[in-house]
């Protein structure tokens, strides 16, 4: 199956953890990463969860997950040890257009979480659609180990300047040169870093309309 890969905003937006275990504690953190309004379903919490619901991180029901429980989700995980209870989450997500992932379980997922490589707001996804997660985690320190640290630092300060191309040239082939070039060079936040300088130069030469 071909799968459609995708960054997905959740900050406030609701979502549903059925269980509160090992396998659903680093879902709960991922969730947790994107800024999204989690509640946890489960009769029993490890310790890590607890906490976190204890600190108003999120919101925990001691309970059995029940039909209905996904009113209103905009997305769920199915985290708990009991394959019957997975798929009644699916179901019910299914019914509802909640997206869904049941752990460990490729077949009754609507998504998959992949392993990541993070550098600030750089992020580099790795999937193989459930087939090894493994591997993806191999690959993921693969990719760690060779990307530079300051990575994200770089990124920052190349959105800063994108920006103020974007907010001095119009948008053409020109423009769009000059990205793409700058995206190759080293930037630096100071006033005189030699792409900044050049970006300005250039900026001289790609006026908008009526500036000329």
């Amino acid at each position: 199956m071909s799968l459609f890969p995708i960054f997905l905003k959740l900050a406030a937006r609701p979502c549903v953890v059925v269980g509160a275990g090992n396998l659903a504690e680093s879902k709960i953190e991922s969730l947790q990463a994107a800024n999204a309004q989690i509640t946890v379903i489960a009769p029993e919490a490890n310790e890590r969860i607890q906490d976190l619901a204890a600190a108003g991180e999120i919101e925990y029901h001691q309970r059995p997950y029940a039909d209905g429980d996904l009113t209103g989700s905009f997305l769920v995980v199915a985290a708990t040890n009991v394959p019957a209870v997975n798929r009644a989450v699916f179901a019910e997500a299914t019914a509802k257009g909640v997206l869904c992932n049941a752990v460990d379980d490729p077949p009754f997922c609507d998504f998959y979480f992949p392993s990541v490589v993070r550098r600030g707001d750089l992020q580099i996804a790795i999937s193989t659609a459930g087939a090894s997660p493994a591997l993806a985690q191999k690959i993921r320190k693969d990719i760690n180990a060779q990307l530079p640290l300051d990575a994200g630092e770089w990124l920052a300060d190349l959105g800063h300047l994108r920006r103020e191309v974007v907010a001095a040239e119009p948008l053409n082939d020109d423009r769009k040169w000059l990205l793409h070039q700058l995206a190759q060079r080293e930037v630096c936040g100071y006033d005189q870093c030699p792409s900044r300088l050049l970006a300005r130069e250039h900026a001289k030469t790609n006026p908008p309309e009526g500036k000329a």
